[in-house]
């Protein structure tokens, strides 16, 4: 079956999957505010509080690192109760991270930012499983479409988050902040609408009525569902197309994270400024999301593993170019930050594409989340060396790193076969 492009297709969607992507999408424009908001000065203010470029990354490594740990509980939460209550907590914990960032800029303490960005994990967390939400009850011919259009949602809310920085100014002169703590005055903003959207909006719960669905074809299924991190890591293994997709997200946002952490730091030593940082950091944002929709196609039309091999050579075209970008602002440089969002929303979204379809409804909670959680930690390890690497050696040596990371994706996918596909 191909992807539906028609108007017919359109009209005899699942009424229910219908309100469900398009409650999802509200909330990832405003999480997606609120997230990016604070990305573009992440790395900055870390080096401001901390006193040292050695631990730029560690802020945004450890908002990372926040949104894997935050990924277990969501998990769990999910199995029991369903993706809503998942989704509210992890915008929660985001809020109370933003106001500790904030209270972090201004009393100079980088043991609080560090705990902070951990709690500001969240948000990434909630825009992670608000993909694997759009799934629950698609079709699976248009699941890589249903999941990629929340994806895409994303963009007006992350491109619009960094080129706030510039106006953040003027707000953290208004409120007497830390000029770099401006931005996450929007973050609280885009958060409580967020978690508003979610709770008025998101019924039925998909989840859950994915589940009543699959207990009503099948009688004699059992009813529970799993959000066991452990299990879903021996799910994921025993499944060559899990595997696959977990690798893929994995190395994918290994990749990208590491990169993209330290482009601000690396653009600031070549005294570009924070409109512009923020511009760059915006049009890579707008790789990351903007064109996912023909991702989506893409994997319903050629299959996960094919975008993924294709993943994996865009990301290698941008780490080789970052890694000959000057510092400061440079064409070459925008450039390699635009494909680096581009290679990692074909990861992005054929890796979750690819576990998805390979899982029950029962599984999906917990292999999802011990997904999330080493997609995760793999982006914190990458960050927490990228601080060191571009400390010690260079910006061009850390992009040469990433290149080989992103070229065992497209290897991984060549090893890992099996079934394509598991039903219901």
């Amino acid at each position: 079956m191909t992807a539906p492009d028609s108007t017919e297709a359109t009209t005899h969607r699942d009424p229910v999957q219908r309100r469900t992507v398009a409650t999802l999408s509200m909330s990832q424009i405003l999480g997606g505010v609120s997230l990016a908001s604070g990305v573009a000065v992440g790395a900055l203010l870390a080096e401001e509080v901390s006193g040292s470029p050695t631990y730029a990354g560690l802020g945004s490594t450890f908002q990372v690192i926040g949104s894997a740990l935050i990924a277990v509980p969501m998990a769990r939460l999910s199995a029991a109760h369903g993706r809503r209550p998942g989704l509210i907590l992890g915008y929660t914990l985001s809020f109370i991270g933003a106001l500790g960032l904030i209270a972090s800029g201004i009393v100079g303490s980088f043991a609080l930012l560090l705990v902070a960005s951990l709690l500001f994990g969240g948000s990434t967390a909630s825009n992670n499983q608000a993909r694997y939400a759009a799934a629950d009850l698609a079709e699976p011919a248009h699941r890589g479409r249903d999941l990629s259009l929340v994806v895409w949602a994303t963009t007006i809310g992350s491109v619009l988050g960094p080129n706030l920085v510039g106006p953040s100014e003027s707000v953290s002169r208004l409120l007497g902040i830390p000029r770099l703590t401006g931005p996450f005055v929007f973050s609280l903003v885009g958060l409580l609408l967020a978690i508003a959207v979610l709770a008025w909006r998101l019924r039925p719960d998909p989840l859950v009525e994915a589940r009543r669905r699959a207990t009503e074809a099948d009688p004699g299924a059992s009813s529970r569902t799993h959000g066991s991190i452990g299990r879903g890591l021996r799910v994921i293994v025993a499944r060559p197309q899990a595997l696959l997709g977990l690798i893929t997200l994995a190395l994918g946002h290994m990749t990208m994270v590491s990169v993209m952490v330290m482009t601000p730091l690396h653009m600031r030593h070549g005294h570009a400024d924070l409109t512009i940082i923020g511009f760059v950091i915006s049009i890579h944002i707008l790789g990351m999301f903007a064109f996912s929709p023909l991702t989506g196609m893409a994997v319903d039309r050629l299959g996960g593993r094919i975008v993924a091999m294709v993943g994996s050579g865009i990301l290698a075209v941008a780490t080789l170019l970052a890694s000959t970008a000057p510092m400061g602002h440079s064409t070459r440089l925008l450039i390699a930050l635009f494909l680096l969002g581009l290679g990692w929303s074909c990861t992005l979204v054929s890796g979750s594409t690819l576990l998805t379809g390979a899982l029950p409804t029962a599984e999906r909670p917990g292999a999802q989340g011990a997904s999330d959680l080493v997609m995760g930690l793999s982006a914190g390890v990458g960050g927490a060396l990228a601080g060191v690497v571009v400390d010690r050696v260079s910006f061009h040596a850390l992009a040469l790193a990433c290149l080989v990371i992103a070229l065992a994706i497209g290897a991984a996918a060549l090893v890992l076969r099996g079934p394509t596909d598991l039903s219901d």
